[in-house]
């Protein structure tokens, strides 16, 4: 991926975090508080830090590292969320974890699964892994819809997988593999390649809960 411009599909453009955006990101992070806490991870004993400064320092450090992937989602050139591609394990593994907010006044504009399409692909075709995840609260319709639209497929559910919000989550796991895709993420859904079904939960898991 070119640093400087990114990757950009119609208004949608996604690019690596930068140390400038610390002040459009706190803002829109703390604007947003009742649409994007009940998703928001949060560390058992301890408290979230809104030092979006010292948040991004240390996401660019572990993309420096190659531990992570640190992106910004904009639409029409104003920052309208994040994504991060998190927990890159290398070796014989190769690969890494998705996670993204949106502003709620940027939602329906299909900004996250442009987004989330963009970096899968970029990850298959420019950081050389081959599996990526999202994992997702039950409860996130919102979520759901955009691992439906592009097709990741269900993995299975996972109890108590991720602190959010105050309290250990289930999740509901979805992946995709590099040879899932041949043609890219983004093409397969602009072209109405997805799979229907590939994201459908089964029942046993669905009532599980």
């Amino acid at each position: 991926m070119d640093q400087a411009t990114g990757m950009r599909q119609g208004p949608i453009e996604l690019r690596l975090v930068r140390s400038r955006d610390a002040r459009a990101l706190q803002h829109e992070l703390l604007s947003n508080r009742s649409w994007l806490q009940p998703w928001e991870a949060t560390v058992p004993y301890g408290s979230v830090s809104f030092d979006m400064r010292l948040s991004i320092r240390r996401l660019l450090q572990q993309y420096r590292d190659g531990a992570g992937y640190p992106f910004v989602m904009e639409y029409d050139g104003e920052i309208a969320g994040q994504l991060n591609v998190w927990g890159v394990s290398r070796g014989s593994l190769c690969s890494a974890t998705i996670g993204y907010w949106v502003s709620e006044r940027f939602a329906g504009k299909g900004i996250t699964p442009t987004a989330v399409a963009m970096a899968t692909d970029a990850c298959f075709t420019e950081y050389a892994l081959h599996r990526m995840e999202i994992c997702i609260r039950p409860e996130n319709a919102a979520s759901l819809r955009i691992v439906q639209k592009l097709g990741f497929r269900y993995e299975g559910l996972r109890r108590r997988y991720i602190h959010i919000d105050g309290d250990w989550r289930d999740h509901y796991a979805f992946a995709l593999t590099k040879e899932d895709v041949p043609q890219g993420v983004l093409a397969r859904w602009l072209n109405g390649q997805v799979p229907p079904d590939a994201a459908t939960i089964p029942p046993s898991d669905r009532f599980a809960l």
